[in-house]
């Protein structure tokens, strides 16, 4: 936006508030509205422009089927190999960074069945919540985000890959997610977008999209329209405790507020110890996602897909078409890595008739806040009166979105929440 934007507030509008929000995202704007909703009085603060961060480059499936998470068993040893091949779809930059390396080791201990379990169980019971609240704001907002009840399909083309990728279907049964398990020919048959040599397919009903970047339009419109504050290219610098509020020194000046919510995404940890939470630094890593976005092609699949063996999710809109995903563990490095970004068009190619579009509008990066245990922290923070953090969603932040907002609001609102918000606690890590 522009600074003559009407929308975007100047210094002036740093003024004492009820709510300050510090984060302009997919977390930050959901928190916004479901609190504006409750009465609370709400300022959101944004370093650069609104879902500028992972918010607004992502793929846009709304996945209570990839509750599952990415610590599983044998996925340090597939890493590790994969250390040598900077294109492949998780990779770790060989570099002497001991906060990385103290995150994966963390990350290594929880790749056992028992953990594995147990994040899918806190993930999965947020996806759900958020999946059926997310219908319900599109309608009750009115968010034109392009959302629909389309489903998402795994697509493979190697019988051994098809095989090992029903070996978590019992536990999503388990967890409400409807599945559907299709052998290649016939779903080859259902879409006539894809190459044949199919070995099978695993569809999941529920499953839903969005477009994220109108996503984030239409929550900020909703949050404006009730009565929200929404101030760009503030950058909250540090913030204490003033009496029986929060002083919060940013590049507008200062701002007071009862209570501050900090939706900083993969940026958290550069603010732990203002927070008074050090351990943020060990708790979350950026892991770096790429996609690139075209013009609709003439061909599209039916619906959103991931192509499993590479790891690339494929989306059409009405507006758009997506290839995206990828996990790169390198830091806050800021380059756009070409070689990443051809493997997306490259492993689309192997699956599809079209896998290009006849346009190439964007090709973008953003940095995922990913927890060691791959479970996101929603709560008070230990210690600090008025201080709550919403961040480490991974790579689930826009599925995540919608519930994520409503649990930090009754948390909040000392309300009782509709999910248990014991796994989520922030304190796991202090």
């Amino acid at each position: 936006m522009s600074s003559h934007d009407p929308h975007t507030p100047g210094a002036d509008a740093l003024r004492a508030t009820d709510v300050a929000v510090v984060g302009g995202g997919v977390i930050g704007l959901t928190a916004a509205l479901a609190l504006l909703q409750a009465g609370r009085s709400v300022q959101v603060l944004e370093a650069n422009t609104l879902g500028s961060g992972s918010s607004h480059g992502n793929c846009g499936t709304i996945t209570p089927s990839h509750a599952t998470p990415l610590a599983a068993p044998g996925v340090i040893a597939l890493a590790l190999r994969w250390m040598l091949t900077p294109d492949a779809p998780l990779y770790v930059h060989p570099r002497l960074d001991p906060r990385l390396w103290g995150w994966l080791l963390r990350f290594a201990l929880r790749c056992n069945a028992r953990d594995w379990r147990s994040s899918a169980l806190a993930k999965s019971a947020l996806l759900n919540d958020s999946r059926e609240r997310l219908q319900q704001w599109v309608a009750d907002y009115g968010l034109e985000c392009e959302f629909a009840q389309t489903g998402v399909d795994y697509i493979f083309r190697d019988e051994r890959a098809f095989a090992a990728g029903q070996i978590e279907l019992d536990l999503l049964r388990e967890l409400g997610v409807r599945v559907e398990v299709v052998d290649g020919r016939t779903y080859e048959a259902r879409d006539s977008a894809f190459k044949p040599g199919l070995a099978g397919a695993i569809c999941f009903e529920h499953d839903a999209v969005l477009r994220p970047d109108r996503y984030v339009d239409a929550l900020a419109k909703a949050v404006r329209g009730r009565g929200g504050v929404i101030v760009e290219h503030c950058r909250v610098q540090g913030l204490d405790r003033d009496g029986d509020a929060c002083r919060l020194r940013s590049s507008q000046g200062e701002l007071r507020a009862k209570d501050v919510v900090l939706a900083l995404g993969a940026w958290s940890p550069q603010l732990s110890d203002a927070i008074g939470l050090p351990s943020l630094k060990r708790a979350i890593q950026p892991g770096k996602g790429y996609s690139i976005t075209y013009d609709r092609p003439a061909q599209v699949p039916r619906r959103p897909v991931v192509l499993r063996e590479r790891k690339v999710c494929v989306t059409a809109w009405d507006s758009g078409y997506r290839l995206g995903s990828t996990m790169e563990f390198s830091g806050y490095d800021d380059s756009l890595n070409p070689r990443r970004l051809a493997a997306l068009e490259r492993g689309a190619a192997e699956y599809l008739h079209a896998p290009v579009g006849p346009v190439e509008r964007e090709r973008w990066y953003g940095w995922r806040p990913m927890s060691s245990d791959d479970i996101p922290l929603i709560g008070r923070v230990p210690g600090r009166d008025g201080l709550w953090l919403s961040t480490g969603h991974g790579m689930m932040g826009v599925s995540m979105s919608v519930g994520s907002g409503q649990l930090l609001a009754d948390l909040m609102l000392d309300r009782a929440p509709a999910i248990d918000p014991q796994p989520y606690r922030p304190e796991r890590f202090a």
